[in-house]
């Protein structure tokens, strides 16, 4: 179907649909059913048997494999399949471990799709766009991504960027009319919009045509999108080390098999022993731990309402030092009321609160509504693109609230939809972040034309040569003085300023954009509140004390940034308000030179945020960045960590960014670094736990190989090991709780290495320990009951376990392990305790005993056990190091 030939109504018809009301919910989903989701095809996904088979491939598994058939073919047949199964085991949890954190990153993928603006019964609403069907009434704004193959039904100043699909870097500009020649290309069908092209300028609606694979991105296979593999610079740094500590490991085991080969040991069972070693000594899972850690922490952000669209920005988060924050919607309520009404010659005050249209107009106390101040509300309307919607039997504003504001102001002075039905906009002029203004030509019942420009105070004063003070007359230089004088009293008010002019416009003509917004007529400025949220100046206080400074960046007037920023606390004594104008004036060493002390920057562009940040970074900063805008993303993108706002950022700002606010809340940042830095030290707690305990395994085969000693712990005995203690509580200190002074603590350093802060001491030295306090228990062991090998293995294997399952707690803090409650992680204590239960099993259970070569151990051994498992978790138990 050539959709570009047709009419709109003629394409309505065909694809029955409404264009008023739209698509019915049930229509859309008999829809969905029918053709599928609106999604392009992804590369396939890997089978579950080969994912299984994957745990298997690791060098040193196949080996143990080889190794263990040798031992079934020399009669060894109880080992043999014992430690097969423990191998199945191990390789059916590493499965588990990544299918979890393969659905998590789907579900996070999922989670930051871009959302569709769709009309369903009458009402706009916001959708994934993958529900997106064939039919559906589409709203499109600037800073969208297209989400399907859309025929325009209506265009305002609209432009797409469709380099993507068509190689045309220049915006091309949209129109509705129909287009009557045969065979178009894509690029030269200026009435439509294709998936994955992107508004960016103007604002359109139009019927989806094509959904999938059945639009001109679905037919250009080369442009399909493979799943990116997310692999963060922790991962990167851990799949290293993990290199590193295997030829250790290698070696070590290398090191044992001789020398017990040396001392008479048969060489098959050296050969197994080092073998089995090695597979439990190399920390082979710790990439993948590392990953479900992440993906856990993520899903626990989801909770707090932030969506990680990149898991390095896990890790960058506990290194944020500043937070770049937007004031409106994200400090602020995002709820703006009109307070104030000042035309010239008259202060009006203004009643209600947030969208509740019940209110009115005074003026010195008196009830008012003269039609100078109607006619204000009504072009303030006109000049609009907000609806008021009902949400949950509550009215709410579909688009930006200072629009919604006023059309909020508008209702209380009896202005409705029907009022403004018989006016037509003819052309718009959209607003954006530098002109600071919108303009649309508006033509009425009579066929008069007027234009109408909205936007901020000093940009229309300056584009102003009549005022209305009872009549229209010439703006002379006391006039603009009164009007910047009451400008400047709302914003020390705290109060947001919209200024609106007028121009009359002879009938038929519709003037350039220049022409329109020269030589207005001012008709008066409006001031609106957006209260503070409650919640932002506790959040703000809980970073100063984190280390992390604060920074509002707004658009508003220097004063009205000033009054919020010192009722946030946020602004102290002696720091600075830097306004947009003396940014632009600043070299990049200048504003390095004095950016420390600047705690607020008002009247700024999109662009003076990229300055910003790099001032900042310059010195030494890692700067979080917020936006919602098309220009916010290269300050976003440049940022350490970008973060865009889920409810009113566009898709390029949330595509640009590394985690999206689901309710564009300051105090949800805060809340993201906590866990960031929580997540960050957990990954620290079960490297130390695994490696210490890793270290520990190792020294007590070393030692005893150096002090020609039996084998202290059998093959199937170190493997149980390396399954049991090293899985479920290395897992569950992932799972830990922050400590009370995550957010007491300074920043971390980007530079710093994974075992700074004393954590290689702490692995050697607790690993060292451990091993040592194991030997003592076999020799002892031994010692007692030189015939009886079984006993002294057994003493060994339940005293490397209890040390390990004990050192766990002491893993926990970076300080004392009486420090923290240790019954505060209950995942913990349910790993511990599951593992305990599991070597009760081991050594009581007849049947496993032959298996494990372990026999039944008396309560004088259990005092024993414990009372040497304990030494090295209480020996530094009151130490910091």
């Amino acid at each position: 179907m050539k959709w570009y030939q047709l009419k709109t109504e003629e394409t309505a018809q065909k694809l029955g649909v409404d264009l008023e009301k739209g698509l019915t919910n049930q229509e859309a989903e008999n829809r969905r059913r029918k053709m599928g989701a609106n999604v392009l095809e992804d590369e396939k996904q890997t089978s579950l048997l080969l994912v299984f088979l994957k745990q298997f491939q690791d060098f040193m598994v196949l080996v143990l494999l080889a190794a263990t058939l040798v031992s079934g073919l020399l009669g060894e047949y109880i080992d043999a399949i014992a430690i097969m199964i423990i191998v199945l085991i191990n390789g059916f949890i590493g499965f588990f471990q990544e299918q979890r954190a393969e659905k998590s990153l789907a579900k996070l993928k999922e989670l930051s799709a871009p959302l569709a603006h769709v009309k369903r019964d009458g009402e706009w609403v916001k959708i994934p766009s993958k529900d997106v069907v064939v039919g559906d009434l589409i709203k499109i704004a600037s800073g969208d991504r297209v989400p399907a193959d859309v025929r325009l039904t209506k265009a305002g100043s609209l432009e797409l960027e469709e380099s993507a699909l068509t190689g045309e870097s220049l915006p091309v500009a949209k129109m509705v009319a129909p287009l009557d020649q045969g065979q178009l290309e894509p690029q030269d069908q200026h009435n439509m919009l294709f998936m994955g092209t992107l508004a960016s300028r103007g604002s359109g609606e139009g019927v989806v045509v094509g959904t999938g694979m059945n639009t001109a991105m679905g037919q250009i296979a080369s442009l399909l999108v493979k799943t990116e593999q997310m692999t963060t610079p922790l991962e990167k740094k851990l799949a290293e080390l993990g290199k590193l500590l295997i030829v250790i490991a290698l070696l070590l085991t290398l090191f044992v098999v001789l020398i017990g080969v040396y001392q008479g040991h048969p060489l098959y069972q050296m050969f197994l022993a080092g073998v089995s070693l090695a597979v439990a000594a190399i920390p082979e899972g710790l990439p993948a731990i590392v990953t479900v850690a992440l993906s856990l922490g993520v899903q626990r952000m989801i909770k707090r309402k932030a969506i990680v669209r990149k898991l390095s920005a896990v890790e960058t988060l506990g290194s944020a030092s500043v937070i770049c924050s937007d004031k409106t919607g994200t400090m602020t309520e995002n709820q703006m009321t009109v307070k104030e009404i000042f035309t010239p010659g008259n202060w009006y005050h203004v009643t209600g609160e947030g969208y509740d249209t019940n209110g009115a107009f005074y003026e010195d106390n008196r009830e008012v509504l003269p039609d100078q101040l109607r006619s204000l509300l009504l072009y303030g309307t006109l000049c609009n693109h907000a609806s008021l919607i009902k949400k949950k039997g509550k009215l709410g504003v579909d688009g930006d609230p200072t629009e919604g504001a006023i059309l909020v102001a508008a209702r209380k002075a009896g202005i409705t939809d029907e009022t403004v039905a018989s006016f037509k906009i003819i052309k718009e002029v959209p607003f954006d972040s530098d002109r600071k203004r919108m303009t649309v030509l508006i033509e009425d019942d009579k066929g008069n034309r007027f234009s109408i420009t909205k936007g901020a105070p000093d940009v229309l004063l300056a584009r102003t040569a009549f005022i209305v003070d009872g009549q229209r007359r010439a703006m002379k230089s006391a006039d603009q003085m009164k009007i910047e004088q009451a400008v400047a009293r709302m914003a020390g008010k705290a109060l947001r300023t919209i200024a609106i002019g007028v121009k009359s416009v002879p009938s038929g003509q519709t003037p350039d954009d220049f022409s329109l917004e020269k030589d207005l007529t001012l008709l008066g400025v409006t001031g609106m509140i957006d209260p503070p949220r409650k919640e932002v100046r506790g959040a703000i206080a809980e970073c100063q004390q984190a280390g992390i400074k604060t920074v509002m960046i707004t658009g508003d007037h220097a004063l009205t940034a000033r009054a919020i920023a010192q009722d946030l606390r946020l602004l102290p004594a002696n720091g600075q308000v830097l306004e947009g104008s003396q940014l632009s004036n600043m070299t990049e060493e200048q504003l390095s030179d004095v950016i420390e002390n600047v705690y607020v920057f008002a009247r700024v562009t999109p662009e003076h945020k990229l300055k910003i940040v790099k001032a900042f970074q310059k010195k030494g900063h890692v700067v979080a960045m917020t936006g919602d805008g098309v220009n916010d993303a290269p300050a976003i993108k440049a940022s350490d960590i970008g973060i865009s706002m889920g409810n009113s950022g566009t898709d390029v700002a949330k595509e640009a960014s590394s985690l999206v606010l689901l309710d564009d809340n300051f105090a949800t940042i805060k809340s993201a670094i906590k866990e960031g830095r929580n997540i960050y030290e957990n990954i620290r707690k079960f490297i130390r736990y695994l490696l210490a305990s890793n270290v520990g395994e190792i020294l007590v085969m070393l030692f005893a190989m150096l002090l020609a000693l039996p084998l202290p712990l059998i093959p199937v005995q170190i493997l149980w090991v390396n399954l049991v203690t090293d899985g479920l509580p290395a897992m569950a200190l992932g799972l830990d709780q922050p400590e009370q002074d995550v957010m007491r603590r300074k920043p971390r350093s980007p530079k710093e290495g994974i075992f700074s802060r004393g954590l290689g001491f702490k692995i050697i030295s607790r690993g060292l320990l451990i091993g040592l306090v194991t030997l003592v228990a076999f020799m002892t062991a031994y010692q007692d009951n030189p015939d009886n090998l079984r006993y002294a293995q057994t003493m060994a294997f339940a005293t490397l376990v209890m040390a390990q399952l004990i050192h766990v707690f002491d893993c926990r803090s970076d300080r004392s392990v009486f420090s923290r409650n240790p019954l505060q992680n209950l995942y913990l204590v349910g790993a511990v305790a599951s593992s305990m239960l599991l070597l009760l099993v081991v050594l009581y259970f007849d049947p496993l005993q032959e298996v494990f070569h372990t026999m039944d151990l008396s309560l004088k051994d259990w005092l024993l056990i414990t009372a040497l498992s304990a030494i090295p978790t209480v020996m530094f138990g009151f130490s910091k190091k």
